[in-house]
């Protein structure tokens, strides 16, 4: 299944999306309820959003050794976590929006791990259980301001720098999220081709790790790192991250 959010004139609203078609979603997917509703005309969307309303965004750093060796940085000896704040994110479409504070601004391909239910000190072999499904991540980060600041709040949680989307797949099993393609392009230009397979803390590590130090609430979100190949964003690119078998997310990049 495939679980959208989309803007409608009545407000915010999810959907399910099968082929070409949409259907409201009967009831909060937070809850377990995942009853197709009545069908809507894709007119009705004003705008794709955030496939999620988390609480907080827990991303990964250094996560796959070769991104780690790019940036002249020490493979951690475990997860290495920080928060992105929620007012970071956007959905597919939006703009990007390089600060004026940065002169270096970059794109991070991530798989994103959507959480479906209320878990603290999750066991690792019941990590999977915690899931409600994937969709592509975007963590935009302001290199030269992580690089100086020495820790990453600034760098990576300014407004907009947190796309996701453009939709929550369901249905894949723990194996083939752990064995899924993850595509960076920029104008069409491939910048990043990893694969989740390379992961440094595989995803029943990094929730069991994240559970022992926080709670984690249906809808929040882990980044579990990005391969090798991040580079710069500026005003007028289009960036894309694709998970085949998951989708496409595309955003604008503004001044």
């Amino acid at each position: 299944m495939r679980i959208g959010r989309i803007l409608t004139e009545n407000g915010p609203q999810f959907v399910i999306v099968e082929a070409d078609q949409l259907y409201a979603l009967a009831g909060d997917p937070f809850r377990g309820e995942l009853s197709r509703g009545k069908p809507l005309d894709h007119a009705a969307a004003r705008a794709w959003l955030a496939p999620c309303v988390p609480s907080k965004i827990i991303a990964v750093g250094r996560n796959y050794i070769e991104h780690a060796r790019e940036q002249k940085a020490e493979v951690p000896p475990e997860p290495l976590i920080f928060l992105k704040p929620p007012s970071a994110v956007i959905g597919p479409g939006s703009p990007i929006r390089i600060p004026p504070q940065s002169q270096r601004v970059e794109h991070e391909a991530e798989l994103a791990v959507v959480i479906g239910r209320r878990g603290k000190d999750i066991p690792e072999h019941q990590a999977w259980a915690y899931v409600l499904g994937v969709t592509c991540g975007n963590d935009v980060t302001a290199r030269d301001l992580q690089q100086r600041d020495g820790q990453w709040t600034r760098s990576k949680g300014f407004d907009t720098f947190c796309p996701l989307g453009p939709w929550i797949v369901t249905h894949l099993s723990p194996e083939e999220i752990s064995n899924a393609e993850i595509i960076c392009r920029v104008n069409g230009e491939v910048r990043q081709h990893g694969n989740t397979r390379a992961m440094v803390f595989p995803i029943p590590t990094l929730i069991a790790y994240i559970s022992s130090v926080m709670t984690l609430e249906p809808g929040d979100v882990i980044l579990t790192g990005t391969p090798a190949g991040v580079g710069p964003l500026r005003p007028g690119d289009w960036v894309e991250v694709e998970i085949p078998g998951i989708g496409t997310l595309r955003n604008p990049v503004e001044g």
